[in-house]
């Protein structure tokens, strides 16, 4: 099995089944050219860079699940009515790939101003923002975190990975706290563990898959208003029309209100979590 710091470390860019599709075909039927080329071609191209527990690929079968590639696989074969195909790829070159028209549709991309220069996107499919990860047993750290202001306190040191967005993030409200700046993802969670540092910075996804690996002594707190909120969400050509962004967004937004992303997020933490074992 893959120790936890490399399977969590994937997730940084970034084997479900999703239940009945509760929708009617001809919901999404209403425009004629919806699709249109993918429906002539008879399969929907998929672009995916793994990054558990969003996008995972099974090395023995060659198998593909988690959160988006489950959602594509509905997307094409449920409303596009076509054969779904993944065409492997890395999170350098998801974006080119996606704009030379190698695939018809990127999967689990962070919406950002910079992104969206080059492609657009749908709807989100989950929220991305940072949260802190702590060991609950640290004395220095308070038993109740309401507000960033319980941990930006002289004494309290807080690590993250150096020039990341979560790094950005907590250099502008963190004025107090010492932050501890380290190079790559098993320095700082070495650095909480040996409680070097009391609490680590990260996005929500990582540092959910911590405390579900470490239910012992690992929890998290969620500033309220999320910190560096963000989507993260399908990646789509710019040139693509607005109604077929529309049927996209439309197909999203009924998974999320029938609880199957919820699902989804659900089963493939707890899958990323078991390779872990």
């Amino acid at each position: 099995m893959l120790p936890i710091s490399q399977i969590l470390g994937r997730a940084l860019v970034c084997a479900t089944a999703v239940g009945a599709l509760a929708m009617s075909s001809t919901t999404y039927a209403q425009d004629a050219n919806t699709w249109q080329s993918v429906r002539k071609a008879g399969v929907l191209r998929c672009g995916i860079a793994t990054s558990p527990p969003y996008t995972m690929k099974d090395p023995k079968t060659e198998t593909y699940s988690g959160i988006f590639p489950d959602l594509c696989r509905q997307f094409g074969e449920k409303v596009l009515k076509v054969k779904v195909e993944y065409v492997d790829t890395t999170w350098d070159n998801i974006v080119a790939g996606l704009q030379s028209e190698k695939w018809d549709i990127s999967l689990s991309l962070n919406d950002t101003p910079e992104r969206r220069k080059a492609i657009s996107f749908s709807e989100p499919v989950v929220d991305y923002s940072v949260t802190f990860a702590y060991n609950k047993n640290n004395p220095k750290v308070p038993k109740s975190i309401n507000t960033i202001a319980d941990i930006d306190k002289p004494g309290m040191t807080v690590t993250v990975m150096s020039g990341t967005a979560q790094d950005k993030a907590i250099s502008a409200v963190l004025k107090q706290a010492t932050i501890m700046r380290l190079p790559g993802f098993d320095e700082t969670r070495l650095a909480l563990m040996s409680k070097r540092a009391d609490l680590l910075a990260d996005d929500n996804m990582t540092n959910l898959l911590l405390t579900r690996a470490h239910p012992d002594w690992a929890v998290a707190f969620k500033p309220n208003p999320l910190l560096a909120q963000q989507g993260i969400a399908f990646g789509i050509r710019k040139d693509t029309p607005a109604a077929d962004v529309a049927v996209l967004n439309q197909f999203i937004e009924q998974q999320k209100q029938t609880g199957t992303v919820n699902k989804l997020v659900e089963a493939s933490v707890k899958e990323t979590v078991a390779a872990t074992k």
